[in-house]
């Protein structure tokens, strides 16, 4: 939903805009990934303003659903940062771009920022994900923490879409009650519909701390019954997770979910 994005990158979504669907059945079932690669320097400020003072109350205005800032703490490409935005069909997330489009303010500081050397991203990569049967949904914390959370991106690449399917029974089976017994609670699982490294399954992890996070994964890695489920899966279907990128971020000051 940044101006490289939403207000001009994601123009040939239009055509795959899905019809609503019925009230009843209303979730989020698309996540924009959107990641900013910046200089070490003042564009990292800026960027950080216009996403605060301009970006986040315009589309605030027309958009509900979820809403995360993140700042990469140790990732590929850095600095960096990162905003994930949830909608319940790709009509949704084209109409809040057109809605975006139409507010001439944003638009205004939009030009002015482009026109800075200083606010010029490196390079920007936009990731759409379905959300996966088993994701649950996105939703700000009744008592925000005092200082903003660790979030953790993993995305796991499978060889095949068959494999990634076998990856999906995993997690939906066993992995996830496992997950949970050990401190481990994401908030959003997908899989790529348009991005990098598919086919693939993309989750994120809230943690207060970084000690929170060894600790769970620890216990993670020694619970008998995920060796027991690992060795189960690999033997039925082969290495189902070739490949596995895993970030970390740091919630912003800002971000609706922090």
């Amino acid at each position: 939903m940044h101006r490289r994005s939403f207000i001009g990158a994601l123009g040939g979504l239009g055509a795959l805009a899905a019809p609503a669907r019925p009230a009843e059945e209303k979730r989020t079932r698309f996540y924009l990934l959107e990641q900013f690669f910046l200089k070490n320097g003042p564009q990292v400020g800026r960027e950080h303003e216009f996403m605060e003072k301009f970006l986040l109350p315009a589309l605030s205005a027309v958009h509900s659903g979820p809403k995360i800032y993140l700042e990469a703490m140790v990732a590929p490409q850095m600095p960096q940062l990162a905003a994930i935005y949830g909608f319940e069909s790709l009509d949704h997330l084209w109409n809040t771009h057109l809605k975006m489009m139409e507010n001439a303010e944003l638009m205004k500081k939009s030009a002015e920022f482009e026109s800075d050397p200083e606010a010029v991203l490196e390079q920007q990569t936009n990731t759409l994900l379905e959300a996966t049967a088993f994701s649950p949904e996105i939703v700000p914390l009744d008592s925000p923490p005092a200082s903003p959370r660790l979030f953790e991106l993993r995305v796991y690449h499978s060889p095949t879409w068959r494999q990634l399917a076998a990856l999906h029974e995993r997690f939906a089976g066993p992995e996830i009650k496992i997950f949970h017994r050990c401190g481990i609670h994401p908030v959003l699982y997908g899989s790529t519909v348009f991005g990098a490294n598919m086919p693939n399954l993309t989750y994120l992890i809230p943690f207060v701390s970084l000690a929170e996070r060894e600790k769970a994964w620890s216990a993670f890695s020694a619970e008998p019954e995920w060796i027991k489920v690992r060795k189960e899966s690999i033997d039925r279907h082969g290495q189902i997770a070739s490949l596995i990128n895993v970030s970390l971020y740091r919630a912003t000051s800002y971000s609706p979910v922090r």
